[in-house]
């Protein structure tokens, strides 16, 4: 069975600032740039037979400057609808909610069409990924690589390795870092976490 390889998107603005990024549409910046081209390395070599981004832009550039071509596009790979919280740090919302946490609280509601989502709903999502992620790995054609985003990829490991989706908490991800999920005895295991060029 092939391995589950998780590419975190490149550097925005709104990363470097803290600022929580959902449907906001962020170009990468330069850096992110330089960080997407140089995962081509890292990813080449292997054969794909899988390879999905989310539908926003600096996933999509991430890949196609990492070497993934022909990348399909799946909306459940989306950020973590942020809410109300969307363009907003944890600093700032710790001044009025000291003891807030994502993983723990979820969001409240933010404009039209985008209420936010618990912990549940987008461990909800990821689940669906992880069956489609089956379904290729199960033909033994090659891996399956994921461009996504870095709270979504977190709830996704969690939930690979059977834990709950406030458990992504436990994995730091960086951006313009790529993470491969293996098998060890039939099970899920981390293979490599947070690699960069």
């Amino acid at each position: 069975m092939g391995d589950l390889i998780l590419v975190r998107h490149g550097e925005t603005e709104w990363s470097v600032s803290g600022q929580h990024t959902s449907w906001t549409d962020l170009p990468l910046t330069q850096h992110g740039e330089e960080q997407a081209k140089s995962l081509a390395p890292l990813l080449s070599g292997r054969t794909y037979a899988l390879t999905l981004t989310s539908p926003l832009a600096r996933a999509i550039r991430t890949a196609d400057l990492a070497g993934l071509t022909g990348a399909g596009t799946d909306p459940d790979l989306h950020e973590w609808d942020y809410g109300a919280y969307e363009g907003v740090t944890t600093v700032d919302i710790h001044r009025t909610r000291p003891n807030w946490n994502l993983w723990l609280h979820g969001v409240p509601p933010g404009p039209a069409g985008h209420p936010g989502e618990s912990p549940a709903e987008v461990g909800a999502r990821a689940d669906r990924v992880l069956a489609k992620v089956d379904a290729a790995l199960a033909n033994r054609t090659g891996d399956v690589v994921l461009v996504a985003h870095a709270h979504f990829l977190r709830v996704l490991t969690a939930r690979r390795l059977g834990l709950p989706p406030s458990d992504g908490r436990l994995f730091q991800l960086a951006t313009g870092a790529v993470s491969r999920l293996s098998t060890e005895h039939g099970r899920p295991v981390i293979a490599e976490w947070n690699r960069m060029a």
